[in-house]
């Protein structure tokens, strides 16, 4: 690929191509089988949102052996596998060092049929955009670190961060989309952007059609933002034309550096109805219609109230 696609493809044969991808996070909740599946979740999704089918994984751990009992490394392992094993994802081994702070991610492989790829790069003017999770876990996550989030809202984003992209993924195949892209760590706009720069188009954006987790809009306007979600939002505003009535807190959500994100998808406007159909039908965290692709070969944002 010589675009900024979520994971690598090689072609094998004319009707076999290779995907692959590497992730791994330090601890984003205090339970060890929790940040065990995110971290599996999150680097599975690269393969989902290249319309591939994972197969196989190596596992990544750095683990501070004299400072923790191993026993929580094997409850990290177990989240991974369990994570894995309902992907249909097989463990097949992997590497670990003794580090000062645990880290915990994989090495996935999976196949594609070549004419199956989907790509970041492939958006047209006029598709709808559609995403298929929630933002604000970077702001969250945050918040668990400073004791600021609410019990209720841990396990709202921990239900969304090891909720698999699978049934997104077979989604969007079987509406034909024209572009996929998961949001991670450049959070929406940033990942929005590799998809019209990379596309040659440009979007708009309705702030008000992204989902956003309950409490987030709150603990960001009391300042818990991540660093990088700043940085995020720094980068963003050299090709994102906001709409006056957006204050800085309602930016710093678009920007948020998202762990195990959603897709978003680019769909022609005759298959919209088919893929929020479909979304449903695979029961996504949240089906939104959040702006369209316009013909901007800058690859200029607008977000729009």
């Amino acid at each position: 690929m010589n675009t900024a696609d979520d994971a690598a493809v090689y072609q094998l044969t004319p009707e076999l191509a290779l995907a692959q991808t590497v992730d791994f996070l330090t601890p984003l909740v205090d339970d060890p089988y929790q940040y065990g599946q995110i971290a599996a979740t999150n680097a599975i999704s690269d393969i989902y949102a290249m319309g591939a089918t994972p197969l196989l994984a190596l596992n990544i751990v750095a683990f501070p052996t004299s400072a923790l009992p191993m026993a929580v490394l094997g409850e990290i392992l177990r989240g991974g596998a369990d994570t894995a094993r309902a992907a249909g994802v097989r463990v097949i081994g992997g590497h670990s060092i003794d580090d000062n702070e645990p880290k915990y991610g994989m090495a996935v492989t999976g196949l594609v049929h070549p004419d199956r790829i989907l790509r970041n790069s492939t958006a047209r003017p006029g598709d709808r955009l559609f995403l298929t999770k929630p933002l604000g876990m970077g702001i969250i996550s945050t918040a668990i670190k400073r004791d600021r989030a609410s019990p209720a809202l841990i396990e709202r984003a921990v239900a969304v961060m090891t909720t698999l992209n699978q049934g997104a993924a077979r989604a969007a195949l079987d509406a034909g989309v024209h572009a996929s892209t998961d949001v991670t760590g450049f959070g929406l706009l940033g990942h929005l952007h590799e998809m019209t720069a990379g596309s040659g188009v440009g979007a708009h954006i309705v702030y008000r059609q992204v989902p956003i987790l309950d409490e987030v809009l709150g603990l960001a306007r009391q300042g818990v933002v991540p660093g990088g979600s700043k940085r995020n939002l720094a980068y963003a505003e050299s090709f994102t034309t906001f709409d006056p009535a957006l204050d800085d807190t309602r930016r710093f959500i678009l920007a948020d550096a998202q762990t195990s994100g959603g897709l978003l998808l680019a769909v022609p406007p005759h298959a919209a109805d088919v893929l929020a159909r479909a979304l449903a039908d695979q029961q996504v965290p949240v089906v939104a219609e959040i702006g369209e692709i316009t013909a901007d070969a800058t690859g200029r944002i607008v977000v729009l109230p």
